[in-house]
């Protein structure tokens, strides 16, 4: 297919290439336009200077950037990728964003006769380099069915949830849960060190029962090391955790313990760890 990709970040760029070697052609667009540059010259296609010029001859556009506005930006207005795609074409924003912004997205491509699929994803960097990333869906069936054939370059799964704006609700869920076995492991870990255990051997016994978890697996040496350069920002969990906030406020439902897990990466961003991966919340319990 002839696919237009929007934002070479740390996600895009890896599903991006994974769609190239899959044998799609593919046209990319980021902001930054050396990164565009230097992603083609690493992957091939070709680049473009809008988002618009990106869309226009693909038969489907993947946005996977920072936020709403950031999407709104990329892909409404005179140089937005909707400007530039055909009646029967389709859209997928991989970013994570609100429900809001999904049904709004939703509305403008029913204007223009496009389809659309929101399509938040689960895995971090190293399951987007690994092609191992978890897609959430919203969307008509026809259209989520489509965008299979493109989610297979990159996806172990792909769990339609509902109409236009579950798959960001889904997502919510998602980092909801992450924040609290984050906050868990990491007071268990800090507990561990201060009690003068020795934390592979507590990790060890408790890795094969029910406090097993991917984060405890995958970030449990680094967590009592105190290394934070692996995979997903604290900045972007504060901003996704905001969205579930927010969200939750609007659904009517209290969310105390995401919260206090909020506010405790407030405190990692202010002393200088915006930047570090999420599995930083054990450098507030840490003797630094």
């Amino acid at each position: 297919m002839n696919i237009s990709f929007l934002g070479l970040g740390v996600m895009g760029s890896p599903m991006a290439a994974h769609l190239a070697r899959a044998g799609h052609r593919v046209t990319v667009f980021n902001r930054t336009e050396a990164r565009a540059a230097a992603w083609v010259a690493a992957n091939g296609g070709r680049k473009a200077s809008t988002p618009r010029e990106a869309a226009e001859g693909a038969d489907v556009v993947l946005v996977c950037v920072g936020d709403d506005d950031d999407v709104r930006a990329v892909v409404l207005g005179p140089t937005g990728a909707l400007a530039g795609m055909g009646a029967g074409t389709l859209l997928v924003d991989h970013t994570t964003a609100s429900a809001e912004l999904a049904r709004e997205l939703g509305l403008a491509c029913d204007a223009a006769a496009v389809g659309f699929v929101d399509a938040p994803v689960s895995g971090g960097q190293a399951g987007a380099e690994r092609g191992q990333l978890s897609v959430m869906c919203g969307g008509r069936d026809e259209d989520v069915e489509r965008a299979r054939a493109v989610f297979a370059a990159y996806a172990k799964s792909v769990a339609h949830q509902g109409p236009v704006g579950t798959g960001q609700l889904c997502k919510m869920v998602n980092q909801i849960c992450i924040a609290g076995v984050l906050a868990g492991l990491s007071e268990g870990l800090a507990f561990a060190q201060q009690a003068g255990l020795d934390p592979e051997k507590v990790v060890n016994a408790i890795r094969h029962g029910a406090a097993q978890s991917w984060q405890m697996e995958n970030r449990w040496r680094t967590m009592v090391a105190g290394e934070f350069e692996f995979g997903f920002a604290v900045d972007l969990m504060l901003k996704d955790l905001d969205i579930c906030q927010r969200t939750a406020d609007a659904v009517g439902v209290q969310l105390p313990i995401t919260e206090e897990v909020a506010e405790r990466y407030a405190e990692v961003s202010a002393m200088g760890g915006g930047r570090w991966d999420t599995s930083s919340l054990i450098a507030l319990l840490q003797d630094r």
